[in-house]
């Protein structure tokens, strides 16, 4: 591959994250009540001002990664806004009525009343996330302390008692190893040792390690397959659940295991989140008719139950940029290569709004746009975002090294 052509993909990243910041600089503050809008429609009209704890936390996290890494986000009005952002959160997302005092609602009022909660900890990982970096940007040892006692909270309900999450165990409920809840951890691990001295490191080095092979787990099928849901112990579950397969979550899942493994040396892992998290998800993930990657797929051939199983979302395919184009950087392996342009092309010819900016998020198999908004429960300021800068950084590097 030509150092021509990771130019040009350089360049298209490039562009594409300047335009994705400036659409949410312009529609999504809210001046008045402080926080974002994210529920923001195809040309930037918001159509509803809920608020959404998991994406007023990622975009905290996301405006202040872009200021503290990138020189050309060095800008005043995304510091206020990160900073206003985070000052919403601490005033609103903890929910003062809760048995437990970490516990963060899912949504919010435009001026921050509770209206719903779930019985997971996501909306808390992305509180977490957004106060950490954010007490990286402003120096504040408070907002670092008050999210690595959140930590501590997530890691006594998911490895002692889950009982402070409010969802009560019924006599046929079996317990389940969901493999986004060891990768949320996994992230938050990296999160809150990126860049701090060896104590930081060995703090969380053992529930690191535990993160790991909760995630491995998922392996299965003889190493031919990734499934969402294991028991405890790692075994196949019966049924819809047992057999789902989520391809943009396992690729994102090899990308967090990649960076363990440079973090760790660890080489093994390397090779692992190579071959069953990277390419067989794309292997058996992509749509070899119309191109992309299915949402979801039952592993024994059965139609999934989920309604837009077979729907090209955008974030699978941000994660599978990152993935493919991290893994080659690791090992110039050409293959891996070939794979992120062809994630690439589809990817750039099918998301972005060209006319408005940002990008779409939804598309019909055969790649139309089916749902139009550019912001929603779900979908907000943040893997759009991180798929482009961190990609940008990445063919930096690689440039780099091809001019040495």
């Amino acid at each position: 591959m030509s150092a021509t052509k990771l130019q040009e993909c350089r360049q298209h990243f490039s562009a594409q994250l300047d335009g994705v910041v400036d659409f949410w600089l312009r529609h999504s503050h809210d001046a008045e009540y402080g926080g974002f809008f994210t529920c923001i429609g195809r040309d930037g009209t918001v159509y509803d001002d809920l608020k959404y704890v998991w994406l007023q936390g990622r975009q905290v996290w996301m405006y202040c990664r872009l200021y503290r890494t990138l020189e050309r986000f060095h800008r005043p009005e995304i510091l206020e806004a990160a900073k206003a952002g985070g000052a919403f959160l601490r005033k609103f997302a903890r929910m003062s009525s809760s048995s437990s005092p970490w516990k963060c609602a899912f949504c919010l009022t435009r001026d921050g009343k509770a209206v719903k909660v779930q019985r997971s900890i996501f909306s808390e990982c992305f509180y977490i996330m957004a106060m950490d970096e954010l007490s990286r940007v402003i120096a504040d040892q408070d907002m670092q302390l008050e999210a690595e006692q959140m930590m501590e909270q997530l890691i006594y309900w998911v490895q002692v008692d889950p009982s402070g999450l409010g969802r009560p165990r019924l006599p046929g409920d079996v317990a389940t190893n969901s493999m986004a809840v060891p990768m949320m951890l996994l992230c938050l691990v990296q999160q809150l040792t990126e860049g701090r001295d060896h104590e930081a490191a060995q703090k969380y080095r053992e529930l690191g390690s535990w993160c790991v092979g909760q995630i491995l787990q998922h392996v299965q099928r003889a190493g031919t397959a990734i499934l969402e849901n294991v028991s405890e112990s790692g075994a196949e579950l019966p049924g819809s659940a047992g057999r789902l397969q989520n391809p943009g979550h396992a690729l994102e899942a090899g990308w967090f295991l990649l960076h363990f493994s440079a973090e760790t040396g660890d080489k093994e892992i390397q090779k692992t989140a190579i071959e069953k998290f990277i390419e067989l998800p794309l292997e058996y993930g992509w749509d070899r008719e119309h191109g992309g990657l299915f949402y979801f797929l039952d592993v024994d051939g059965h139609c999934p139950t989920q309604l837009e199983w077979n729907m090209k979302l955008w974030w699978p395919h941000c994660e599978a940029l990152i993935a493919l184009l991290m893994a080659y950087s690791q090992t110039k392996r050409p293959e891996l290569l070939q794979s992120f342009l062809q994630v690439y092309d589809y990817s750039f010819s099918h998301f972005p709004d060209e006319k408005n900016g940002e990008w779409f998020g939804y598309l019909s198999r055969e790649g139309s746009t089916v749902l139009d908004f550019k912001g929603g429960p779900f979908k907000g300021f943040f893997h759009v975002p991180r798929c482009l800068l961190m990609c940008e950084r990445l063919l930096d590097d690689l440039l780099q090294m091809h001019n040495e």
